[in-house]
């Protein structure tokens, strides 16, 4: 009897450590661009690990495309933009909500550059955003916060999004298709925008912090199920990402640049986790903003929404009330404090 009670005790134990381990995993889908950052850091320097979250960093070619899995479950945050698709997912009752900032465009952080083909711009085919018209424009997917950005640029060139023909690539694909002559111009984000541009294919144009400054260009969102049922795991991911984006500004220098002493060792984690490899390469331009608090601009959100709807892309009264849920957020700064940058 004693031998059969050990064995049921150790049964119970394992069935035990195994729903914690459950409870603990949280996967993540994003893009692997150099804004995600935060959590590169956070993996790489154990924050997650330190809130006893089991992460797996799960890669994606666009953040449309992580809707279905987050709604089956298969990922519980997602680093993307708020796109024609999850609001219209969210209308249809999809169980997802928007609950920090990611990246924002406050004027000398810029997110996205609009840049044209630099035989275009040599030859004088294309030198202003008026001469875009009736040409191909890519981006990486229609109806995203991108979209919003465009928007605005074109307008400093008295043209609209229909004056233009899109063309859906994903961000490596963009710096491919400018080289082949495929396209005349993109929007891709970096660290590709300065691989097009340093390898002499294309040339800058207008950068969003110049026309929509503060943009709320990407986010981090949660599956209601996560901050329902495992509310303590989302907001202690929460303070590990947040860990992560104020260490990369703890790097920044007062231009936005990683050229400080703590900025070496946020290079030497961006050139492990993206395609560059050259640690010279991130000391050439400023990342996008990622605020240290997660702070969510919920106006530009709105305007983007307003920007979808005019472009037929959702439909009926949605609002942005119904994807932000900041209160995870909230409950991790109060438990780590508001942003003081490191000295």
């Amino acid at each position: 009897m004693k031998r059969l009670g050990l064995i049921l005790a150790l049964a119970a134990a394992a069935c035990c450590s195994e729903a914690i381990a459950q409870q603990n995993k949280v996967n993540v889908g994003l893009t692997r661009l150099a804004t995600d950052i935060a959590l590169f850091v956070a993996e790489k320097r154990g924050y997650f690990k330190d809130e006893g979250l089991d992460v797996s960093l799960v890669n994606f070619q666009s953040a449309a495309v992580m809707i279905v899995p987050m709604t089956s479950g298969d990922i519980d945050v997602m680093a993307g933009a708020a796109s024609a698709g999850l609001y219209n997912g969210l209308a249809r009752g999809l169980d997802i909500r928007l609950v920090a900032s990611k990246v924002t465009t406050p004027k000398g952080f810029t997110s996205q550059t609009l840049i044209v083909r630099k035989d275009h711009f040599d030859s004088g085919k294309v030198k202003t955003v008026a001469q875009l018209k009736g040409l191909k424009v890519a981006n990486a997917a229609p109806g995203t916060a991108a979209m919003g950005s465009l928007t605005r640029m074109l307008k400093t060139g008295g043209l609209t999004l229909k004056d233009v023909e899109f063309v859906n690539l994903a961000y490596p694909q963009m710096v491919v298709a400018l080289k082949n002559g495929a396209i005349d111009a993109a929007l891709p984000a970096e660290p590709f925008t300065m691989e097009a541009v340093k390898g002499n294919l294309a040339v800058p144009l207008v950068r969003d912090d110049e026309v929509y400054p503060g943009h709320e260009i990407a986010s981090m969102m949660m599956s209601g199920k996560l901050i329902r049922e495992r509310r303590s795991e989302a907001v202690k991911f929460m303070k590990a990402f947040l860990r992560g984006v104020r260490d990369h500004n703890d790097g920044l220098d007062d231009k936005g640049f990683l050229n400080g002493p703590k900025g070496e060792a946020i290079i030497a984690i961006l050139n492990e986790y993206t395609a560059i490899k050259d640690p010279a390469f991130y000391r050439t331009y400023p990342l996008a903003y990622c605020d240290p608090d997660g702070t969510i601009n919920k106006g530009t959100l709105s305007e983007d929404l307003a920007v979808f709807k005019d472009m037929g892309l959702v439909q009926g009264d949605i609002t942005t009330d119904k994807l932000v849920d900041d209160s995870i957020l909230q409950q991790a700064i109060k438990e780590l404090g508001v942003y003081k940058k490191a000295r």
